[in-house]
């Protein structure tokens, strides 16, 4: 499990066990579900559309053995159900909102009953767009649900009349793989929902939507140039099981994930005027653009490279970059390069 996340739910859990605390551990909560749903965002700005209905490992044991596109479904249909059915006794998002219909999903349920072929072929159904737009209309709702809530809500349990209520919505299919789930709800008081479908639940399937979009990265990266538009190396950065390359569709660099259009500027320019990377411009100096901005402190790190690239080359700047590796344990070239673009030249030719 993710640090990061995990750390936060474990002293999530334990403020929302103490009345005194209970309002910061719901606090705590939603920074949870905040930051968690950021990798979500991430995948959905900029992964291409075949992403969400592949199965790179398709017939494993897991979690990650789903698509992108259901993981994001079944989490949310789940907190859909559990949070407005059970908690707050209302309308479901996915109807009250029309989400059904701009989703475009041929089902109500859970999709605990698909398997295999069958998911891969209800994802590739679905608008991947109006799911996000579905998910974030969620998490919104739930979160009002959340802070609404008092200390004294925690230990409030559910009984024959749910399971007989959920029942009769249909949004939970009899097949065997998935009818457990009605029983399971319901033999949770509310605190014990917050800890599974509204925290746990999240990060158990976040996590393996992590795996399944690092193995598309690495499927999409075979065969394909390891220099980035930029002069990075691919096969160096410390992000090379999590971004597929500049170069391909699956480009989740740091400077793609946070451009409007999921594209990174140096490598919409580089295409727009041809050129096979940035190395091949008369402007790379005095570039400000994407990875070269200012206030990047990798920035005169990268045009260094970059400069070695034009004078000896992609392969000889694959090498230098396996010695420099060899030589010194660093993550990022700015620790070694540093911040002038002549002197990172210097110890990239020394090396």
């Amino acid at each position: 499990m993710d640090k990061n996340w995990s750390d936060m739910n474990k002293e999530m859990q334990a403020l929302l066990s103490k009345k005194a605390t209970f309002p910061e551990g719901i606090e705590k909560l939603l920074a949870l579900r905040k930051n968690v749903f950021e990798q979500i965002t991430q995948i959905v700005m900029t992964f291409p559309k075949e992403a969400f209905y592949q199965m790179p490992f398709a017939g494993a044991d897991g979690y990650h053995s789903k698509t992108l596109a259901y993981s994001i479904w079944h989490i949310f249909r789940i907190e859909d159900i559990v949070a407005h059915e059970m908690i707050a006794g209302d309308q479901q998002v996915l109807f009250a909102q029309g989400f059904l219909e701009k989703v475009r999903s041929p089902i109500i349920t859970t999709g605990n009953e698909l398997a295999g072929e069958e998911i891969a072929e209800f994802s590739r159904q679905l608008n991947v767009k109006e799911l996000y737009h579905y998910a974030q209309a969620v998490m919104q709702s739930t979160d009002q649900i959340l802070m609404g809530l008092d200390y004294t809500d925690l230990k409030r349990r559910f009984g024959d009349d749910m399971i007989e209520k959920l029942q009769k919505t249909g949004c939970v299919s009899e097949d065997e793989n998935a009818r457990w789930l009605i029983e399971y709800w319901c033999g949770k008081d509310v605190q014990g929902l917050i800890r599974m479908p509204f925290s746990r639940h999240w990060i158990m399937h976040v996590e393996a939507m992590r795996r399944i979009k690092n193995k598309l990265c690495s499927i999409a990266r075979k065969g394909v140039d390891p220099i980035a538009y930029c002069g990075f190396s691919c096969n160096h950065c410390f992000l090379s099981a999590w971004c597929g390359s500049c170069r391909t569709a699956y480009n989740t660099c740091s400077f793609a994930t946070i451009a409007p259009d999921g594209k990174c500027p140096n490598a919409v320019c580089c295409q727009a005027k041809g050129f096979d990377g940035c190395y091949e411009c008369d402007m790379l100096e005095t570039c400000e653009k994407g990875f070269y901005i200012p206030s990047n402190d990798g920035a005169n790190a990268a045009k260094a490279q970059a400069l070695y690239i034009r004078k000896h080359g992609k392969k000889e700047f694959l090498k230098v970059h396996d010695r420099l590796h060899q030589k010194y344990d660093f993550a990022k070239t700015q620790e070694i390069l540093g911040q002038d673009i002549q002197k990172g030249l210097r110890i990239l030719e020394e090396n």
